[in-house]
């Protein structure tokens, strides 16, 4: 964690924020916290990892999951017109005459329509109850037809807060606290102040005019289903843990949860979209995208290097705080601050970032089933010796179709030959796209490698509706060296930095290639994928063709070279980023 703290320290130190707590879960344990700066100015209480702060629209997820557990008991459901269960809103002047009326995974989803209300709503945590049956029954803005595109709305989730008030028929925040928080030990979560113990609550600040100016604490209202909690870093451990504890889907008790684990999931599912992220790492490096969807109560931001990440933010006058977690790997990450709009989400994004760059947290990619893998040795086997009744058997009735049997065989005839007998390439790992899906790479005796992609049929028993056999030859000696000498040049050393990379000077390269823009793409590659190994060809001719895989713990490069053999040039030179299989999501 050495590594995690020295991030936190170089925030810490950028921002003006009065304190900071944070920690780190695995496995559904929290496995490392830290606090800095102090709880309250003027005093010397260091955060921890009971220290109180309020978490704002973090609160949404705990929203959500309570009005699931209603609707789990059978007291409601989802596709419910909204006026049904919050008659102030019987009255609703829709947009235009065709909408559709308000449902509760409308305001699940935030796709109500209604206008973003930031830092609007905000301001209305502690509105009176009456004050909001009164804002509802007069009115409401609509920015959107319902159900026709996501718009961040606080108002839904207050309208949600009244919503689980008369369904249950007690008050919200008597409702949370029996159905979620008693039940996971949340002991710490509420959201009265009064509850707090005054030596672990963090009160909320403002930086201005070079001081830090005291945010006045709203009080129990309306719109505290939108951002009224106050909670620590360990009982957010436990609300984390129980959103990664409810994948992979499975047989088994529930854990002993208040929410099932079918009901968590599909919290954490994408129900439309919300957006995304660009970012770059350097001046030279390929943009980052993070494409943004909204489940229940909760984000999903899918990644092209880490799959997805799931969680929230919160900001609120006085405190900012993000929650983050990745099933491939097990990991999640809490930060909480207690200054306006503080920069908890950034820290989590930051601190879970740099534990998937290291070796600490493997990605638990998706595996092939048994069916697929029964498939897969028979496909070998019938690779090494043709048999019709056999790949009768094995395949389903479109790969005769999509392409005749009569070719493939001949195809796997030529592959024999070219490489001769096939084993295990005991260095590639499976991928797979789904449990019904695998690629794997075999030797040859000969040299090269073969490259094998099946997908079964949905068909039970299930049988191959994809075979794809891609052989790929040795790569010439000219090429494979120019490979060696490319990658060496992308590892600088430490004095001299990432603007050191050149292009090796005893590499000819022909006339159509711009080794302005390819020594660019080496710089950004460096910069964002060091330390980088030359890894096995992927694809080429044999003779005057080549791809190459670089191998990086940052993820992986593909680097494509041509060569012109009678004048002994690189006539083609390109490195790109590769698409990864995913991990596993589930």
């Amino acid at each position: 964690m050495q590594r995690v703290d020295e991030l936190a320290d170089r925030s810490f130190a950028s921002w003006h924020v009065p304190g900071v707590a944070y920690g780190v879960i695995l496995g559904g344990e929290l496995i490392h916290t830290r606090g800095l700066g102090t709880l309250r100015v003027g005093d010397d209480a260091m955060p921890t990892a009971s220290s109180v702060f309020r978490i704002a629209s973090m609160t949404k997820s705990f929203t959500a999951a309570t009005v699931l557990s209603l609707r789990d008991e059978g007291l409601l459901r989802l596709d419910d017109p909204i006026a049904d269960h919050v008659p102030e809103l019987a009255t609703l002047r829709y947009p235009t005459t065709d909408s559709p009326r308000i449902t509760i995974r409308h305001l699940l989803t935030m796709t109500a329509g209604f206008p973003t209300d930031d830092p609007w709503g905000d301001r209305q945590q502690g509105l009176d109850l009456d004050e909001f049956r009164a804002l509802l029954a007069s009115g409401l803005s609509f920015a959107w037809a319902p159900g026709t595109r996501f718009e961040y709305s606080n108002t839904g989730y207050g309208i949600l807060g009244r919503l689980i008030t008369n369904v249950a028929g007690r008050e919200y925040r008597e409702v949370v606290r029996e159905r979620i928080l008693r039940p996971l030990g949340m002991d710490s979560t509420g959201y009265l102040e009064a509850e707090v113990p005054d030596g672990r609550k963090a009160l909320g600040y403002l930086w201005r005019k070079d001081q830090y100016i005291p945010e006045p604490m709203d009080g129990y209202g309306a719109l505290a289903s939108m951002g009224g909690i106050f909670t620590t870093v360990e009982d957010l451990a436990r609300w984390v843990s129980g959103f990664l504890d409810a994948m992979p889907p499975r047989d088994g008790p529930n854990g002993g949860h208040p929410l099932s684990r079918g009901s968590r999931r599909e919290m954490q599912q994408p129900m439309v979209p919300a957006g995304f992220r660009v970012s770059q790492v350097a001046t030279d490096a390929p943009t980052d995208v993070e494409f943004m969807s909204y489940g229940f109560g909760l984000f999903m931001v899918d990644d092209a290097r880490y799959g997805r990440f799931i969680g929230h933010g919160g900001g609120y006058p006085g405190f900012g705080s993000g929650m983050r977690w990745h099933h491939p790997s097990g990991l999640g990450v809490v930060a909480l601050t207690n200054h306006r709009y503080g920069p908890g989400v950034p820290l989590a994004r930051d601190i879970l970032n740099e534990l998937l760059r290291t070796e600490f947290a493997p990605l638990r990619r998706i595996r092939p089933n048994r069916a697929t893998d029964a498939a897969a040795t028979a496909v070998e086997a019938l690779m090494a010796d043709w048999d019709e009744a056999r790949a009768a058997e094995l395949f389903a009735m479109n790969v005769e179709l999509d392409e005749p049997i009569a070719e493939r065989r001949a195809t796997l005839e030529r592959i024999r030959e070219r490489h001769g007998q096939l084993v295990a390439d005991e260095s590639e790992p499976i991928e797979s796209q789904s449990p019904y899906h695998r690629i794997w790479w075999l030797t040859g005796a000969r040299g090269g490698r073969v490259r094998i992609e099946i997908l079964l049929s949905p068909e039970l028993p299930p049988k191959v509706q994809t075979f794809a056999v891609t052989s790929v030859p040795e790569p010439p000696a000219a090429l494979r060296i120019a490979a060696e000498r490319i990658v060496a040049a992308l590892q600088p050393g430490i004095e001299s930095g990432p603007i050191a990379i050149d292009w090796p000077a005893d590499l000819s390269v022909g006339d159509a290639v711009d080794l302005g823009i390819v020594v660019r793409s080496m710089r950004a590659t460096e910069a964002r994928f060091a330390p980088i190994q030359l890894g096995p060809s992927i694809a080429g001719d044999g003779e005057t063709k080549a791809t190459f895989r670089l191998d990086s713990p940052r993820g992986r490069v593909e680097l494509a070279l041509e060569l012109d053999p009678k004048i002994n040039c690189l006539t083609s030179v390109s490195l790109v980023p590769a698409r990864l299989v995913p991990p596993d999501l589930a």
